[in-house]
C-alpha cells in the first residue's frame, strides 16, 4: 500500500461552518493522519496523509465541504508524510 501526503489550501466560506471539525471527521472515518487549521487570510489548510485512494477521497470531498461552506477553490501540493500521527485540529 502506497501512501501520499498532501497540503491542500481550501478557499471560500470555510470558517465558522465547521469545515475543520468536518475535515478531522472525514480524514479519520477514511483511516488518513494529518492536521487541519484555519488561517489568517480566512482560508483553510489541510495535512493529509495516507492511503493513495483514500487521500483521493479525501481530496474530493473537500471540493464540497460541509453543507453550510462554499468551497471556491482547494489547491494542493505534495507535501512530506508525517507517519502515523492521527489526524488533528490545530489552532
Amino acid at each position: 500500500m502506497t501512501r501520499r501526503a498532501i497540503r491542500a489550501r481550501i478557499t471560500g466560506r470555510v470558517q465558522g461552518v465547521w469545515f475543520r471539525g468536518w475535515t478531522s471527521e472525514t480524514a479519520q472515518t477514511l483511516g488518513l493522519d494529518g492536521w487541519v487549521r484555519n488561517d489568517p487570510d480566512g482560508a483553510v489548510t489541510a495535512l493529509i496523509a495516507g492511503p493513495e485512494a483514500q487521500v483521493a477521497q479525501m481530496l474530493e470531498a473537500l471540493h464540497q465541504g460541509p453543507e453550510a461552506a462554499r468551497v471556491q477553490t482547494v489547491e494542493t501540493k505534495i507535501a512530506e508524510d508525517p507517519g502515523a500521527i492521527g489526524f488533528e485540529i490545530r489552532r
